[in-house]
This record gives C-alpha cells, sequence and structure tokens, in this order.
C-alpha cells in the first residue's frame, strides 16, 4: 500500500502481510509538502506522485521505488493523475491554474493544457485516449474533451456540485462520479452523455472504486467541522457499498475520522482506505458469499 503524505515529505510504502510501514520516499522539493495523488503505471514498472505545492510529478522505479526523473506539469496545484497505455500519455489535473496537462510520457514534455472550468479534480481516459473526462470541482461542470487539440466535445452541468472522483466500469458504457456538496453518486450513460440514476449517501463522499463491475465503495468524509472543515470532524465517516445494478446501498461501516482516500485490489480481495484526521488507514479482506 502507497500513501501520500499531504502535510508531510513524501510518501509511505506498507506492507500487506506484516502490517507495517517499511519506508519513507522523500522526493525532490519534499519539505514543501503537498502530496496529493499517486498512479502505478505497470507496463513501466513506474510509480508516479503529485505535489501540488510545486506542480511536479515525480517518477519512481516500482518496486524499488528509486527515484528517476522530475516532470513539471506547468500548471498550478496539482492533483489528480491519469495514464493512457495506448496513446503513453499522463495527464494532471491542475486546480489553481483551471486546466489539464497533457504529458508524453518518454519525453517527459507537456504537449499541451487543456482549459477547463473551476479546480478541475478527478480525470478518465476514454476511447483508447483520444477524449478525456474532467471534473470541475468549483465549476460544477462535467466535461470530455479531445485529447488531441484539446477541444470540448461535451459537457454535464451540476448546479453547486464539488465533484471529486470519477470510475468506470470494463467496457466505458457507464461512469460513477462522487459530489461533496450535494452528499451523491451519479451513474453517467456515457454514450448519451447524460445523468442516469443518483444515489445519496453520507456527508462529503471523496474516493470511490469498483468492484468486479457490481460493487462501488465510497469514502464518506463526514460533516464538516462547524469551525473550520480541516479540523477534526465531530462525527466519523462511513463507508458506503452501492450495487451498481440498483445504485442501491447494500452495506455501511463506519469508518475513522474523515476517510478520504480509498482502493480495491486489483485481484479484489483487498479494500483500504485512509483516515486523514486520525492519520492511519484501514485494511479489510473481502469475502464474496456469491460466488457468481
Amino acid at each position: 500500500i502507497v500513501m501520500p503524505l499531504l502535510e508531510d515529505n513524501g510518501f509511505d510504502v506498507f506492507d500487506i502481510e506484516s502490517k507495517k510501514m517499511l519506508k519513507r520516499i522523500t522526493p525532490p522539493k519534499a519539505s514543501r509538502q503537498g502530496f496529493a495523488e499517486g498512479l502505478f503505471i505497470q507496463s513501466k514498472n513506474a510509480f508516479f506522485v503529485s505535489q501540488m505545492t510545486t506542480g511536479n510529478i515525480y517518477e519512481f522505479s516500482y518496486p524499488e521505488f528509486k527515484y528517476k526523473r522530475t516532470i513539471s506539469t506547468e500548471g498550478e496545484w496539482s492533483k489528480f493523475m491519469v495514464w493512457s497505455e495506448e496513446k503513453s500519455l499522463i495527464a494532471v489535473s491542475n486546480w489553481i491554474s483551471n486546466d489539464i496537462s497533457i504529458i508524453d510520457y518518454e519525453s517527459g514534455s507537456v504537449l499541451r493544457k487543456v482549459k477547463t472550468k473551476e479546480a478541475p479534480r478527478g480525470l478518465y481516459f476514454l476511447n483508447g485516449g483520444k477524449e478525456i473526462i474532467s471534473l470541475a470541482f468549483d465549476g460544477g461542470t462535467i466535461e470530455k474533451f479531445n485529447v488531441d487539440d484539446g477541444k470540448l466535445l461535451d459537457t454535464i452541468k451540476i448546479e453547486k456540485s464539488a465533484m471529486r472522483h470519477i470510475v468506470l466500469n470494463r467496457n466505458e458504457t457507464r461512469a460513477y462520479i462522487s459530489d461533496m456538496y450535494h452528499r451523491t453518486i451519479y451513474k453517467i450513460d456515457l454514450e448519451k452523455f447524460k445523468i442516469g440514476k443518483r444515489t445519496k449517501v453520507f456527508n462529503n463522499p471523496n474516493t470511490i472504486d469498483l468492484l468486479d463491475d457490481r460493487y462501488l465503495f465510497v469514502s464518506c468524509r463526514g460533516p464538516n467541522n462547524p469551525t473550520d472543515y480541516t479540523k477534526r470532524s465531530l462525527v466519523n465517516g462511513k463507508i458506503c457499498m452501492i450495487d451498481v445494478s440498483t445504485m442501491q446501498i447494500v452495506k455501511q461501516m463506519e469508518g475513522g475520522n474523515q476517510p478520504t482516500g480509498l482502493d480495491v485490489s486489483q485481484d479484489g480481495t483487498l479494500l483500504c482506505f485512509s483516515n486523514f484526521q486520525d492519520e492511519n488507514i484501514e485494511l479489510y479482506n473481502i469475502e464474496r458469499e456469491d460466488k457468481n
């Protein structure tokens, strides 16, 4: 398990079997803190981490986690990263400069900047890397762009929304999006590019992930502290599990204080999530009652 640290000097690597932290990795300019997101690229044996405070992403070898290079996004407050295997491109959303950096992996060069609505966060490549979806956290818009020329292809407007994360099913017919402001998960028909069903969840849904194209796990941070949303919540958060065939919540469990990051292992046997204010992570086995 790899955990980027927003308010510390790098990212931590944990061993699942021993349930212990193996090491702390400190990228260049680690003292600037602000490590937001991680990205594994299996075909390149690479792991990337983004740093908001510098607008850089850093590449490390995997599994050694040896530093390889620094790539500037040429944007401000760089957060989320996605990978296109077909085009060998990395896209990075830049929260403050309101754009997406399209980066060539081999050269590390920024090929173009795609202008978005305010505060882009979640991203996803579509159609073999020809298109990309961007979520505007402050701009209240789901946008679809042509990757080659940055042209806006389609939009979905959601008033007062604060959209954070997007995942797709395997055949790229459905997308699922978390909206912190409306406490809602949206199911998007990608062919029509329209919202289908909506599901209300607990306060401040953050990171989401799919299991077997059937269940969607949602980390819900819980209500904000009334004094300051960056302080410890008065109520712990929850993890919701939605059956995407019906978009009904079928299981819910308590998380720690402000569960934020969340991931399901590739083999679908483990669930992990981070508790922002508790400064810890929780790890669960996933057991299927129905093997079919």
